[in-house]
């Protein structure tokens, strides 16, 4: 959960910890990102350039003189072997975003830029980039030109203008599906009980919270430990102690979060608790103020200055 720029919430993550920081143009990109895959100095096909660089690292284009062809265009460079991306799937690209205008080709977003890949909500992108990565396969990289008709429209994020054309390319690292889970048992920890399977809900005592910090592993995963630094894919309920109400759960809807670990982004607790666990793992946590969102609270989920967060985490995968 990230902090909200020092107590925020996630793009996708619980209230109850802080969503990753990442700035308006580059939240409204994420939205319009698409899939590539691997290829050097190879010609786009359709698309009068070339795109250099290996899967998964910074690509280079080389822009053809004069502006794209109108309407939307989308080449895949490489096909991938992995799952194929379905509405409310989680695709965990790295992805390289320029406005395509014949002159300075100006890059505009990137995910290399912030350290990580980034998390793209399947059914929630632009237009453009909804036609252009929904049904490919996980180690594909695709290329798109996207007119402002199927990108922004007449409402684009500042930097870029309402004629504007994007061109993006996109390596996809990773699905993760609506209903992902760890399915593990559940535990106690201070009071607390959690139930086991996939949805692992929780029960917090009619008792006065701890005023300690307390995580617990309810279950070791078998993947590799989490880093700071990294992007983690998560599922995770909230709930308030004085109160015993959730404030925030994925597995309402199914569809996972993602989060950076490490750099402030999300509250103090999950940098705390989540970094070092095995992926795979069950991890729950007493959270009091000093640990997730401090003297302001966070009032659009109902949490006071002086609230205690229970949470429970499914560390899904680690990027």
């Amino acid at each position: 959960m990230r902090r909200r720029r020092a107590t925020a919430l996630p793009l996708q993550c619980p209230p109850s910890v802080a969503p990753l920081s990442v700035a308006p143009l580059s939240v409204a990109l994420l939205l319009a990102p698409l899939l590539v895959t691997g290829c050097t100095g190879e010609p786009a096909g359709a698309l009068d350039l070339k795109v250099g660089g290996s899967f998964g690292a910074r690509p280079t284009i080389v822009f053809p003189d004069g502006k794209p062809a109108a309407g939307l265009q989308v080449d895949e460079l490489a096909a991938g072997k992995g799952e194929r991306l379905a509405t409310d799937d989680v695709a965990i690209v790295q992805y390289t975003a320029h406005v395509w205008d014949g002159r300075d080709n100006r890059l505009v977003d990137s995910s290399f830029n912030r350290g990580t890949p980034a998390a793209f909500p399947v059914g929630e992108l632009l237009p453009g980039l909804e036609r252009a990565l929904r049904g490919r396969r996980v180690g594909s990289r695709v290329i798109a030109a996207i007119p402002p008709e199927d990108g922004f429209g007449a409402n684009p994020p500042q930097g870029i203008g309402t004629k504007e054309e994007l061109f993006y390319v996109v390596d996809i690292l990773g699905a993760h599906h609506k209903g992902v889970s760890v399915k593990a048992a559940g535990g106690t920890i201070a009071g607390v009980r959690v139930g086991g399977g996939a949805w692992p809900a929780l029960a917090v005592p009619a008792t006065p919270p701890p005023a300690r910090f307390t995580a617990k592993v309810l279950a070791k995963g078998n993947g590799r430990k989490t880093q700071a630094g990294q992007l983690v894919v998560t599922q995770y309920e909230g709930a308030l102690w004085s109160r015993r109400r959730v404030f925030d759960a994925t597995w309402t809807t199914g569809r996972p979060k993602a989060f950076k670990l490490g750099d402030g982004s999300v509250i103090k607790a999950w940098d705390k608790a989540l970094v070092g666990v095995p992926v795979g793992s069950r991890v729950l946590m007493v959270v009091p103020p000093a640990y997730g969102y401090g003297p302001g609270g966070h009032p659009a989920y109902g949490i006071k200055g002086s609230d205690t967060l229970v949470f429970v985490v499914d560390v899904i995968a680690a990027y």
